[in-house]
């Protein structure tokens, strides 16, 4: 039985149903990686919601240091209630004290005071918890945290999977086709996880500070936390995707559709193109400029990377051709470039001179 086992050539000759068995093997395997990555997420679930919330956390700190938005608010109430406290104990303490001006049994009451007011203002939070996302249902922490752990135990198991799927697809290709697309492959997983850390580092951080500050003097902000994990992960996929930019460019001057020429002459149209879609994202114009210089990158290393491919069918850019013109042949015979003649067309040919 074709298996994960066992690695089928390109000679092999399998039935349909030995197909379908060994999909179904390795879509198994696959599974069963999944599994186990979803179960080690869902183990590290408060880490992994520590590591998806710190953009969100950075941003709304700032907001309190500014006293913006509704956590803001809360912080320079609370700031300014300790203040108060911290005030009015002093002055019992004062009018407590021998000499204050207060007869004796009215100092004697003071020190109870002072020490329940001591406690009530122990209770008083001095880290609010109002930079996390805030949930506004029932069952939305749970269901909540197990959509973040499938996002990340689908990003741990996908080089699992992507050797799987290369696994089934490779003995369809002749051993030329196998080496030529080798390459990309294995760099499928590394592009998408460069990906998702530069929209980590980088693109979301700088959505969430457009976002949030958008108007904010006229809206109480509050972070929803299921629209705020599936945009989080919108933006993580969408730049993992973007990043295999060097892979569809290398696939399409291996089939021929361009060529590295066309690449290099068509550079300011590249840079317009990546210059829209860092514009699609949300940010400022500093954030602008450092999403679109690691997309124009990715470009330049594309087409250096395409003059060491050799395109179906021909030769990599640069390289001698194999014959050159009159090669073999007289450059005074026209007749050396024609195509040649069949046995039939040899005997019923008449040679002038002959006949004459």
């Amino acid at each position: 039985m074709p298996g994960i086992h066992r690695t089928v050539s390109h000679e092999d000759r399998l039935s349909l149903v030995d197909h379908l068995e060994e999909l179904r093997t390795r879509m198994f395997v696959s599974g069963a990686v999944l599994a186990v990555a979803f179960g080690l997420c869902l183990w590290q679930n408060h880490k992994l919601l520590q590591i998806i919330n710190e953009p969100l956390k950075s941003q709304t700190s700032k907001q309190v240091q500014k006293g913006e938005g509704t956590v803001g608010q809360a912080v320079i109430a609370q700031q300014s209630l300790l203040k108060v406290t911290a005030d009015v104990q002093a002055a019992l303490r004062e009018l407590a004290a021998p000499g204050s001006g207060l007869t004796i049994a009215t100092r004697v009451q003071l020190p109870p005071l002072i020490a329940a007011l001591r406690l009530d203002v122990a209770k008083i939070p001095r880290h609010p918890q109002g930079d996390n996302p805030a949930t506004l249902g029932v069952g939305e922490p749970f269901t909540t945290t197990i959509t973040i752990c499938l996002y990340f135990a689908l990003i741990l198991s996908l080089p699992v999977i992507l050797y799987e799927l290369y696994g089934f697809i490779v003995p369809a290709l002749t051993p030329h086709e196998r080496r030529a697309a080798m390459p990309l492959l294995m760099a499928v997983p590394f592009l998408f996880v460069a990906g998702v850390l530069f929209g980590y580092f980088i693109v979301l951080p700088a959505a969430i500070r457009f976002f949030v500050n958008f108007n904010a003097s006229e809206f109480n902000v509050i972070v929803q936390a299921s629209q705020y994990y599936s945009f989080a992960a919108t933006v993580l996929l969408a730049m993992g995707v973007i990043f295999q930019l060097p892979v569809v460019i290398l696939g399409s001057v291996r089939v021929g559709l361009v060529t590295p020429r066309q690449l290099r002459k068509n550079r300011r149209y590249a840079l317009l193109a990546c210059a829209i879609v860092a514009a699609l994202l949300p940010g400022d114009a500093i954030t602008l400029l450092l999403e679109t210089i690691p997309l124009y990158l990715l470009y330049e290393a594309s087409i250096l990377l395409a003059r060491f491919v050799k395109p179906a069918g021909g030769e990599m850019e640069g390289a001698e051709p194999a014959t050159s013109p009159g090669y073999g042949a007289s450059e005074a015979d026209p007749q050396a470039d024609a195509e040649p003649q069949t046995v039939q067309q040899i005997i019923d040919h008449v040679d002038p001179n002959l006949s004459a």
